[in-house]
């Protein structure tokens, strides 16, 4: 039996450690969306000095966790499958939000799509996500 957590909050879903040190900001929790935020550093350069893809499908994993059905109401839950498309790359400097949807939750699991778009309202990634809401 999963043990109750608390219900996840802006602020406590900012002060993940991971995110913490990606950078990577909580900005909105609604009822079947969240918001997240990161300007893409000198930290988050692949080899060819963009942002690594690592960058943008960690931001796709966490933000799916915070629409308010799910972490936000206490709702323990664990990603089962995660896919990303990469349309376009990010440079340093950019801001990337990350915005999630939730289109299904059964007892059991939740389906999530996401979108990456810069701050020029750019498509630069999308993915969906599958979660498991242990019981």
């Amino acid at each position: 039996m999963a043990s109750k957590i608390d219900p996840a909050t802006v602020e406590s879903g900012s002060a993940i450690s991971m995110l913490k040190t990606l950078n990577i900001h909580l900005k909105e929790i609604g009822p079947t969306f969240a918001l997240m935020e990161v300007t893409v550093s000198d930290i988050h350069k692949n080899y060819f000095g963009g942002a690594h893809g690592g960058l943008i499908a960690a931001l796709i994993d966490t933000v799916s966790f915070f629409p308010e059905p799910l972490l936000p109401s206490g709702k323990p839950c664990t990603t089962t499958n995660l896919n990303v498309t990469y349309v376009r790359p990010a440079a340093v400097g950019d801001l990337l939000t990350a915005r999630a949807e939730l289109v299904h939750l059964g007892r059991r699991m939740a389906s999530v799509t996401v979108t990456v778009s810069n701050q020029h309202g750019k498509l630069v990634a999308h993915g969906t996500t599958t979660l498991m809401i242990e019981p």
